[in-house]
């Protein structure tokens, strides 16, 4: 394996190990430019307004893959995630809905959102179990 300080695609890959992470890299960020950009049109309540008369209809005035469209009809956010999305511009999708990141992103997990609330109180998720998905740490 090349040393991953001399190639930046097998170090970003290293990111992929992390069980429930994925690293906003220029690759994602490229990947997911519309879907980005549709959640920032929200920050304009003309926007929200017209989103939430007919949310299909204003993706339909977007560039984003059919995939992505069902993502945000559906509230997935691991999927979006996954197709691009950044969590700091989707919560302008997460204020729309009139929901707080921290619920928004207890969606993300297999917890409720007292439960997530909770273990964030506690102090976050245990690094332990979950520091390599190949199961090395």
């Amino acid at each position: 394996m090349s040393d991953p300080r001399q190639d930046i695609h097998a170090y970003l890959a290293e990111f992929d190990d992390i069980p429930g992470t994925r690293v906003f890299t220029a690759a994602r960020a490229r990947k997911g430019y519309w879907i980005n950009q549709f959640a920032m049109s929200l920050m304009k309540p003309a926007n929200r307004d017209r989103f939430k008369a007919d949310e299909r209809a204003y993706l339909d005035e977007w560039s984003i893959s059919e995939e992505a469209k069902e993502a945000v009809l559906a509230r997935d956010y691991n999927r979006l995630l996954d197709l691009g999305g950044n969590v700091y511009f989707l919560s302008k999708l997460f204020s729309t809905d009139g929901i707080s990141f921290a619920e928004a992103v207890s969606t993300m997990t297999d917890m409720t959102f007292p439960e997530y609330r909770e273990m964030m109180m506690r102090g976050g998720r245990s690094p332990e179990g979950n520091r390599s998905i190949k199961g090395n740490y």
